[in-house]
């Protein structure tokens, strides 16, 4: 039982790092329609700033608080200077863009930072195991899913209840009548580009004391990212939350007692949603 629910925690900790990844690629994939590959290439730069600013500063909260702002920066040069021009065209050019993106982010991380395999420990709040029915687990795992569900409460009021979020749910269902009531469509995409960027940077910040900061982590973790947006649906937060927690809980089982099968599983549950529910769970389907 204690091995189960040590396995439960660690499903629910992958499943809300997959959220913090995947809901910010479903923000730019399923409201802007635009494909970007470079995503990961935020998640690791944030991971990487985060080393940065815990060795000068010594302070894991500090890099929390600012540790993203180099990615959201990155990423509104990137959106205003090169994927604005791609907007009207197909998906194909905007792969191959941000693909050349990624060789570019990793090139500057490696210069920066070298080759090497970093470690961030947790900060000592957080550090040490908590006793749960026999079942020891990391304080900082419980940390990840309360602070995962607090931003995705964050972000559904943000996208829901306020008013930038109507606007920016108007601007996608009809960009030429937004832009008539005076809505500035193109500085509400990049913003949208920006905040699916810090969603990302965030995720590699409060990632990197478990998986670790290295080069390569940007791609690893995109492609659990892009099925968690099939399985949820394009567009959806709801969507990404839900597909993000059971894809997690899959994955942690599955590696516990099928590791040669685990990957199989997952892929598995990718291609029955294709093919019976192309939309996704909670996503529109559309003509």
């Amino acid at each position: 039982m204690d091995f189960i629910l040590t396995q439960f925690i660690n499903g629910l900790s992958f499943g809300i790092l997959l959220f913090m990844m995947a809901a910010g690629l479903s923000l730019i994939f399923g409201l802007m329609n635009v494909i970007n590959v470079a995503h990961g290439s935020f998640f690791m730069l944030g991971a990487f700033t985060a080393y940065s600013i815990i060795q000068w500063s010594g302070n894991f909260w500090l890099a929390l608080g600012i540790g993203w702002v180099p990615s959201v920066v990155a990423a509104v040069l990137m959106e205003r200077f090169f994927m604005r021009r791609l907007y009207s065209r197909g998906h194909l050019d905007q792969v191959l863009l941000t693909f050349g993106f990624i060789f570019i982010f990793s090139d500057i991380t490696r210069y920066i930072w070298g080759p090497d395999i970093l470690n961030i420990s947790p900060p000592g709040t957080l550090d040490g195991v908590l006793d749960i029915a026999g079942a020891y687990v990391p304080k900082y795992r419980f940390f990840l899913i309360a602070f995962g569900g607090v931003m995705a409460a964050a972000l559904w009021w943000f996208l829901e209840r306020s008013r930038i979020g109507a606007m920016v749910r108007a601007g996608v269902d009809d960009a030429a009548t937004a832009a008539g009531i005076g809505i500035n469509v193109p500085v509400l995409f990049a913003c949208i580009f920006a905040l699916g960027a810090a969603l990302a940077a965030i995720g590699g910040i409060v990632a990197s004391p478990i998986l670790g900061v290295y080069l390569g982590i940007d791609v690893e973790i995109l492609i659990p990212a892009f099925i968690v947006i099939v399985i949820g649906g394009m567009g959806s937060l709801r969507g990404a939350f839900v597909s993000s927690l059971f894809l997690g809980l899959v994955e942690t089982f599955g590696k516990a007692y099928f590791p040669s099968l685990s990957l199989f599983f997952i892929y598995l549950l990718m291609i029955v949603m294709l093919l019976t529910r192309p939309h996704g769970l909670y996503g529109i389907a559309k003509a």
